[in-house]
């Protein structure tokens, strides 16, 4: 089937008490991956692209493989643009078919933040793409945004009701003690806070940085509100130990499919793990 709305997925799991995963991918193997596990879950799903996704693969190499995929497929597909640092990236998405983005000013003060997803949003509903924003920052490293902890701060609730007032923003990324990347510790995340959000905005909540949060903590992040959760670190391990247990125990191996063929079916495994989590399974 053709790429599907992001929003209505989310609407869907926020109704019915779940999260669609959003995966990020490199390359043709992860969007295989990515696809193989949510049609073995029967689970709708997200693909994202990042900055050094695009930057790696080419976005028009992304949304064709994504569409392609997508095509031969019975499952609701999203395409969207993970942290997006500008109007003319976001812009660029859109034309090439992404259905949604996801404009990220967490950096900026709060009243330009508001200013540039506003603008973002303008171009996006004129082509019924929907968008993503990012209130408070979200420590730790993902490709070019890095974010250091002396920097990462919460969400304020108060902050994010002036924010989705002023918007109409379509699902809004809040901060609330994940980071990019692996985790030094075991994460703690502020589910106070995320329910003070949750009372105070209406749109579905994204949990950025889910690679290493304890599985206790996603499924309550959820119950809490959390309609989209964002995987990717995880998704690289898999793939990458695999490749390299393959190198070990074949060193002479040359054939690059003897490699990516199997860090893919790990990479399947974990996603599919993934998806159940977050309770989407059965629900394409």
């Amino acid at each position: 089937m053709p790429l599907v709305s992001t929003i209505e997925l989310l609407r869907k799991a926020e109704a019915g008490g779940y999260a669609v995963g959003a995966f990020n991918c490199n390359n043709m193997e992860l969007v295989q991956a990515i696809v193989a596990a949510a049609e073995a879950e029967n689970a709708p799903v997200i693909i994202q692209a990042s900055q050094g996704a695009i930057k790696y693969a080419g976005l028009d190499y992304i949304a064709g493989l994504t569409k392609i995929a997508a095509s031969k497929s019975g499952i609701p597909i999203a395409l969207h643009l993970d942290h997006g640092t500008s109007f003319e990236q976001c812009i660029q998405c859109m034309l090439a078919g992404f259905t949604s983005v996801m404009i990220d000013g967490s950096k900026l003060p709060l009243v330009e933040n508001i200013n540039l997803t506003n603008r973002v949003l303008r171009a996006a509903k004129a082509v019924g793409v929907s968008v993503e924003a990012e209130l408070g920052k979200i420590g730790g490293t993902e490709d070019d945004i890095v974010v250091s902890e002396r920097e990462a701060f919460f969400t304020d609730p108060l902050e994010a009701k002036e924010f989705v007032q002023s918007t109409g923003v379509d699902f809004l990324a809040v901060a609330i003690g994940t980071a990019h990347g692996r985790y030094k510790g075991i994460p703690q995340l502020n589910f106070e806070l995320l329910k003070s959000i949750r009372a105070l905005i209406n749109v579905p909540i994204v949990l950025h940085g889910s690679s290493g949060v304890p599985d206790i903590a996603i499924r309550k992040a959820i119950s809490l509100g959390v309609s989209k959760v964002n995987i990717d670190t995880n998704i690289r391990e898999a793939f990458v130990e695999s490749a390299k247990r393959v190198i070990y125990d074949k060193p002479e191996e040359i054939d690059p499919r003897k490699l990516l063929g199997p860090a893919r079916d790990a990479a399947t495994n974990l996603i599919r793990e993934k998806i159940r989590l977050f309770g989407s399974s059965g629900k394409a």
